[in-house]
């Protein structure tokens, strides 16, 4: 590993496993953490302390803001001060308390990222409440088993959420006695809330009991649990991650030393764009972060739809998104480009080549095409503000050509980072502007210790040069266990080291590649073990698809996969090849299957996939995959079973096609 110890630095050496126990790999750490993790402050132990901290530090700032609607038409952003904001957080804390919820119970929270949803997050941590957020994007089955599990005894909800709510409320009411929305509530919504036994109130009747009953304040230690964040999963139940206070500091306090370290300092004066789940430990993690530096947080509309419109007038100054979104910025873009005409095209194509080649040889952003990004890319900019200066990925692989493509095209360094809820979002992440590390999620955070462990059956070794192997995780921003499920906590945490189940690769300068996941794998009929997450990397490079999700199976010799097309590029091939029809009739048309076919074909090639990892038939589906049809997480990760449910007759269809 040659010039590894310019990012990382080796602090244990490899332990060699006896009989068919796996190798261990060298211990490494950021070289930031050369000498020893930055210790974490006296005065930010917990959560409750980084936002009185910064309470006190700057009470005038603005803290929280949200668009204000008139007849439906977003207008300015409207903001909250950081001192009114915890003044808020008083009342509704002491309401809380009032109605019987004691230090350690646990509090629901329903609903899109809005400055409520923050208020009620705050007023756990300053009464020791345990924050149980739930997803927006769950249905009945999901909020009931969590509520359940979780034993939440009061829930904040979205209005919109109310009716869901109340209709769960039968199978709910063993624990859940209050319900608080958002906004303003029905009579009817009372009474129905009241027939299951559950107090319903208001956002301001609940304040107001907050005026009329105040109670002293009870803050958590660091050891205290601040949230159970209920991972989606791609399979089974939702597993419940017990995050304690010390979590949530050692992150923020890592990734603070790791931007200072890059002179990539976050103050005050910075804003950012919340719209990623709030459920979610990423953007969670990210907003605390926010309040540590004392910056601005202001909240998205609610409305994938209008998110260009909330950037534009928000003006923030890092975002913060996950590759699906990227995706959609890149292939938005990418579309308009092609139907600008010949001319223009050929000179985005050509800016973009320059910016690329100056990028490559290790020119900053700002001065790698100064000339094209005025002409060219500077629209793009000013499409998200026009004050970005950093752009963050994150929960999911980002393709190495929608990176790229971000890299020139938003005028800002992208950096690509990598952590699980478990780890407490932040474990990796890219260096700025250092292009070398495209394609990775970067050295670790200097807030843990990380060794790669062999995985003999996939044919990975951590003593291999380069060394793969799983990626396992030490420190303090660990979580401390799956509530309930101890069977689970002790297959993921040995000897104090997490496996996280992805496979990694260190590269030269200490930057880790993902890939592979460990589990995420198959054997076919003839005995050829398939990576599948790696062959998706591989052929959701092809331009002429938007996703897909790759299949096989120990029965079947071949794979097949369902595919998202790009909209331009299939609709150029129509054109080309005198082929009529919407983009839904294009897909089901035999002819644009054998093109994607092809593409697939051609790019599987390019990256000398071997035979058996071929792609030998193709179902063309023109909607993208989505929650609603509960085909991919919060995060877009593909949940593989549900897939396979919803597409079998399509598979059994290629594979009867593809014996003929």
């Amino acid at each position: 590993m040659a010039n590894a110890e310019r990012f990382i630095v080796k602090i244990e050496d490899a332990v060699k496993g006896r009989g068919e126990e796996p190798s261990l790999g060298p211990v490494y750490r950021s070289i930031i953490a050369k000498d020893g993790f930055p210790p974490v402050p006296d005065n930010m132990q917990t959560a409750w302390e980084i936002f009185t901290a910064s309470v006190k530090r700057v009470p005038n700032n603005n803290l929280l803001g949200a668009r204000e609607v008139t007849n439906g038409v977003a207008g300015k952003y409207i903001w909250q001060t950081y001192q009114q904001v915890y003044e808020t957080v008083i009342l509704i804390g002491s309401a809380m308390r009032h109605i019987g919820v004691e230090p350690k119970g646990r509090c629901g929270i329903y609903g899109a990222n809005c400055p409520e949803w923050f208020i009620a997050m705050e007023a756990c941590n300053a009464h020791s409440i345990v924050c149980v957020p739930l997803y927006d994007t769950l249905g009945a089955e999901a909020v009931e088993f969590i509520v359940n599990h979780a034993e939440v005894s009061i829930a904040f909800a979205q209005g919109t959420k109310l009716p869901l709510m109340i209709a769960s409320l039968p199978k709910c009411t063993d624990h859940l006695k209050t319900i608080v929305s958002f906004t303003s509530v029905t009579s009817d919504q009372k009474t129905a809330a009241e027939a299951a036994g559950v107090v319903l109130y208001s956002w301001e009747e609940f304040l107001q009991l907050g005026k009329e009953n105040s109670v002293d304040l009870t803050p958590p230690s660091r050891h205290d649990i601040s949230t159970i964040m209920y991972t989606s999963g791609t399979t089974g139940e939702p597993k419940g991650v017990l995050l304690t206070h010390e979590n949530v500091v050692t992150c923020i306090n890592g990734l603070d030393h790791f931007l200072k370290a890059r002179n990539e300092v976050m103050d005050e004066n910075d804003v950012y764009f919340s719209f990623l789940p709030l459920a979610h430990i990423f953007d969670r993690v990210t907003e605390e972060f926010y309040v540590f530096v004392g910056g601005s947080i202001g909240f998205w509309q609610g409305d994938v739809k209008k998110i260009m419109e909330d950037l534009a007038e928000l003006k923030p100054t890092v975002f913060v998104a996950v590759p699906r979104v990227f995706d959609r910025i890149y292939s938005g873009i990418t579309s308009r480009v092609a139907t600008t005409g010949a001319i223009r095209k050929w000179l985005f194509d050509f800016g973009f080549s320059m910016k690329m080649k100056s990028l490559l040889k290790g020119a900053k952003h700002d001065k790698a095409a100064p000339l094209f990004d005025k002409l060219l890319f500077n629209k793009v900019k000013m499409s998200l503000g026009g004050n970005v200066r950093l752009v963050i990925s994150g929960a999911a692989p980002l393709p190495v050509h929608v990176e790229d493509f971000l890299r020139v095209v938003t005028c800002a360094p992208v950096v690509q980072g990598y952590g699980l809820t478990e780890s407490c979002a932040a474990s990796f992440i890219q260096v700025p502007n250092c292009i070398s590390m495209q394609g990775t999620v970067g050295p670790p955070l200097p807030n843990i210790d990380v060794r790669l462990e062999s995985v003999p059956e996939l044919g990975y070794d951590a003593l291999a040069n380069p060394p793969r192997g799983e990626i396992c995780i030490r420190g303090n921003t660990l979580f401390a266990g799956y509530y309930k499920r101890e069977d689970l906590t002790r297959e993921v945490l040995v000897d104090g080291w997490f496996h996280t189940g992805d496979v990694g690769e260190w590269q030269a300068d200490g930057a880790m590649k993902i890939i592979d996941r460990k589990k995420n794998i198959f054997k076919l009929s003839q005995g050829e073990y398939v990576a599948v997450e790696n062959l998706e990397s591989i052929y959701g490079q092809c331009s002429a698809v938007d996703q897909i999700w790759v299949y096989g199976n120990s029965f079947e010799a071949t794979l097949v996969a369902v595919a998202v097309p790009n909209q331009p590029a299939l609709e150029k091939w129509a054109q080309t090849n005198g082929v009529e029809g919407d983009f839904s009739q294009l897909c089901k048309d035999p002819k644009a299957k054998e093109f994607i076919l092809s593409e697939l074909g051609a790019t599987g090639k390019m990256k000398k996939v071997k035979g058996f990892e071929v792609i030998r038939g193709v179902y063309l589906d023109s909607l993208p995959f989505d929650l609603e049809r509960n085909l991919v997480t919060p995060t877009f990760k593909l949940k593989r079973p549900q897939l396979l449910q919803f597409y079998k007759m399509e598979i059994d269809a290629l594979y009867g096609n593809s014996k003929k």
